[in-house]
């Protein structure tokens, strides 16, 4: 109980002093997960939209695929990424393996998928309740799309939420893409499991209360905005 309570105090202390590999492990962390959701709102998000509102040849198809790679292992994900990007890949002349722009990618992959089958199925049912209201204005599809994306932006903060829990909780394809590179490729999640294996627990859980209080305090964000929202919105 001792030695527990005294690895707690330790992990407290480094929070509490800024510890420097602390802050550059979660700094990373931020900005990785961060630019990959960015991303994948950009993509997820429209190509969900786009799957509500279009009918066209193969839709079932591509639901089927998308709802699949929602689930897709990480390590897989990481494989394909690091093909790529080897030097006999296809991009291997762009020398991203091993760096955060790789792990970028590979987080992208895997948020992509989730936030547009949640965005699908958020914005397919307000599509089926204001598809005739938009038949009788004549909108076209573009414009059906962007109204909806619009309409319904607060809805799809779980969407994001979504991929950011996905993004930082990810471990497999970031450790194979990134390569755990101290000062270099290294964030919380793959830090966690270097230094849990290596006996240093306190830097261990320090890392890991600081993952754990991001996600919250952003889910906390999230509510608060869409309460606000329905308030003021109805």
């Amino acid at each position: 109980m001792y030695g527990l309570a005294a690895t707690f105090s330790d992990a407290f202390a480094l929070l509490s002093t800024f510890d420097h590999r602390a802050v550059e492990i979660v700094s990373l962390s931020l900005r990785v997960s961060g630019s990959a959701v960015i991303l994948g709102t950009l993509i997820g998000l429209p190509l969900g939209a786009c799957l509500a509102v279009g009918r066209f040849p193969g839709r079932s198809a591509t639901l089927v695929v998308i709802n699949g790679l929602m689930g897709a292992p990480s390590v897989v994900v990481g494989v394909v990424v690091y093909l790529i990007l080897s030097r006999s890949g296809p991009l291997g002349g762009l020398g991203m393996l091993y760096t955060p722009a790789a792990m970028v990618a590979a987080q992208t992959l895997l948020v992509v998928p989730l936030m547009a089958a949640i965005a699908r199925q958020i914005i397919e049912d307000t599509w089926q309740r204001y598809a005739e209201e938009f038949r009788a204005m004549r909108f076209t599809w573009l414009q059906s799309v962007t109204t909806l994306l619009y309409d319904c932006r607060h809805s799809l903060l779980v969407a994001v939420l979504a991929g950011l829990g996905r993004a930082m909780s990810e471990v497999g394809a970031v450790m194979i893409v990134g390569g755990n590179i101290d000062h270099a490729t290294r964030v919380m999640t793959t830090a966690i499991a270097l230094e849990t294996s290596k006996g240093d627990l306190p830097l261990a859980i320090a890392l890991g209360i600081v993952l754990v209080a991001v996600i919250l305090v952003l889910n906390a964000a999230a509510f608060a905005m869409r309460a606000w929202a329905m308030r003021r919105y109805g």
